[in-house]
């Protein structure tokens, strides 16, 4: 018998495209669900620290996403900014890849980061 995944199931592996991000809402908490540059799944807050901007419709290069609306750059596996005008990390949640499925705990948050108490 095998253990239960923790975390939310939320997508197939195969439903995010390289170097694209899917979003998902979680009580209306969007979150973005990105495959890096190198085929790794992440779970970030989908919403920039510095504007109101889905992240999820920017542009994914290497291990980090862009922001569309102003150019914050934010590392998929901390959540920390690499570019300005941010300079507050976005939520960085707990993956799981079982089989084709992806699983999120939202009630992990690994980067300490801000996020919505979920329970």
């Amino acid at each position: 018998m095998t253990d239960q995944p923790k975390g939310e199931f939320v997508c197939k592996v195969d439903e995010i495209q390289l170097k694209q991000a899917l979003r998902i809402l979680i009580d209306d908490y969007p979150v973005a669900i990105v495959k890096d540059s190198m085929g790794e799944i992440h779970a970030i807050g989908d919403t920039c620290s510095h504007a109101d901007i889905s992240l999820s419709e920017g542009e994914v290069e290497g291990c980090m996403i862009e922001c569309w609306g102003h150019g914050s750059q934010f590392d998929l596996r901390t959540g920390e900014p690499l570019q300005l005008p941010a300079y507050d990390p976005v939520p960085v949640f707990a993956v799981e890849i079982v089989g084709d499925e992806v699983y999120v705990d939202f009630t992990n948050v690994v980067n300490g980061a801000e996020a919505p108490n979920f329970s």
